[in-house]
């Protein structure tokens, strides 16, 4: 089940971000507030006349000022959602979501990245290559705060995202047979391989500045470098990411069925 507090409310802006948390409809919903002066046309008209309905909501038009007032900052886009928190997965959640699709695990945890907006990267590509579920460690990390929802266009909203110690998740993971694929950039790690790709399995990827945390990358049944051919040693952790499990995801083919049908 899901772990949220009643008591917790914050405001979700920018439009593809409203519109995908109303769609997805995981949380409690509040207020939605329409800058005055928008044109309600496209996903904003969406968002107005079709969804906020649907979930009991009417929208209050203010000042565009207001709304800037209300997040400190103009990257709204002229609409605000506020919501209850984020609503966590507990982490057999994850598990279970594999053997719902009737595909082999496919997991990603992530090692105390620290910046939102990578973080809403990661989890926009994650959820277009319909991973399972994402992990994110306790401490030392970006939450899916309402940055990382407006980054990833929303696609935080579909996913299970649980948080736990990422060791302890590692030995669940192997417990359950999944394969532990650390992405890794070290001497230690071997060039990128596909065949790995068709079995249950989990991707780690590290933090921006650091990597994968010692005893995480001992955890790890296989550590994994992806090919660079120009000048750049390295690339930017969200890329990394991205790459990776893209090249996951065409190594194993389409999921049996589309998961935002």
């Amino acid at each position: 089940m899901a772990r949220t507090s009643a008591y917790q409310r914050e405001w979700l802006y920018g439009r593809q971000a409203v519109y995908e948390a109303l769609r997805a409809g995981r949380r409690r919903f509040y207020r939605l507030w329409v800058a005055e002066t928008a044109r309600i046309t496209g996903r904003l008209d969406d968002i107005v006349n079709d969804l906020a309905p649907r979930r009991g909501l009417t929208p209050e038009f203010h000042p565009r000022e207001a709304l800037t007032a209300q997040v400190g900052h103009e990257h709204h886009q002229g609409v605000l959602l506020q919501t209850g928190p984020y609503p966590y997965a507990d982490f057999p959640t994850l598990l279970e979501a594999a053997r719902n699709r009737s595909e082999p695990t496919f997991l990603l945890l992530l090692d105390r990245l620290q910046d939102p907006r990578n973080v809403g990267a990661v989890l926009r590509t994650a959820e277009a290559v319909a991973v399972h579920g994402v992990v994110l460690p306790y401490r030392r990390r970006a939450g899916i705060t309402p940055t990382v929802v407006h980054v990833s266009a929303g696609a935080s909203e579909h996913l299970q995202v649980a948080t736990m110690n990422l060791a302890q998740a590692i030995e669940r993971l192997k417990d359950a047979g999944v394969w532990v694929l650390g992405l890794d950039a070290g001497p230690q790690a071997r060039d990128w391989d596909a065949s790995w790709a068709g079995g249950p399995l989990a991707l780690v990827v590290g933090s921006e500045g650091e990597g994968l945390q010692a005893l995480v990358r001992e955890k790890c049944d296989l550590l994994l470098r992806l090919p660079m051919y120009g000048r750049v040693a390295s690339l930017n952790a969200s890329v990394a990411a991205s790459v990776a499990m893209y090249l996951i995801r065409m190594a194993r083919g389409a999921p049996p069925h589309r998961t935002n049908a």
